[in-house]
């Protein structure tokens, strides 16, 4: 079912506080020595970057938004307004408020120059855990969503920055 109302939007980040809820959480939980933030561009928008480093068996960076009631009842997909670094990125939807719980991850590679509102259909986000599809595992209920995180991983080592206008359900 498709919702025919205006897209909820959960973070609208031309506003500077919109960035306030957000944390990294890097490789360095495990030992690594990437690092990144999501911070506020003067321009309008968010800027999540970073380092990812391989040393010490690294090679991810992340942010995730504060747990909140975020969720969507009949909800089929997820924008964002974004433009990158044409690496690719994931988006992480989360259904609990633990620090360490199931992911649903979609992938996405944004354009480097234009920005452009990519539509991420939630039927395609993956279920994992520590980086590993559980099969199995719920689909994800859009009512239930509680955290969205940013990620770069897959050992893309470098610096990086995606910019980023809005994260919405439809």
């Amino acid at each position: 079912m498709r919702h025919a109302d205006a897209p909820r939007v959960l973070f609208d980040f031309t506003d500077p506080a919109a960035t306030n809820p957000w944390a990294p959480i890097d490789d360095r939980v495990m030992g690594g020595a990437s690092h990144s933030h999501l911070r506020h561009d003067p321009a309008g928008h968010a800027v999540f970057e970073g380092t990812v480093s391989l040393e010490r068996n690294g090679g991810f960076a992340s942010v995730r938004s504060a747990p909140g009631n975020l969720g969507r009842p009949g909800a089929w997909s997820c924008l964002l307004d974004v433009r990158g670094d044409a690496r690719r990125f994931k988006l992480n939807l989360l259904t609990e408020d633990s620090f360490d719980t199931l992911n649903y991850q979609a992938i996405f590679t944004p354009d480097p120059i234009h920005w452009q509102t990519l539509h991420l259909p939630l039927s395609g986000f993956r279920p994992t855990f520590r980086g590993r599809e559980v099969p199995g595992a719920p689909a994800l209920a859009p009512e239930r969503i509680r955290q969205v995180g940013l990620m770069t991983a897959e050992r893309q080592a470098g610096t990086f920055a995606l910019a980023i206008r809005r994260i919405a359900l439809a």
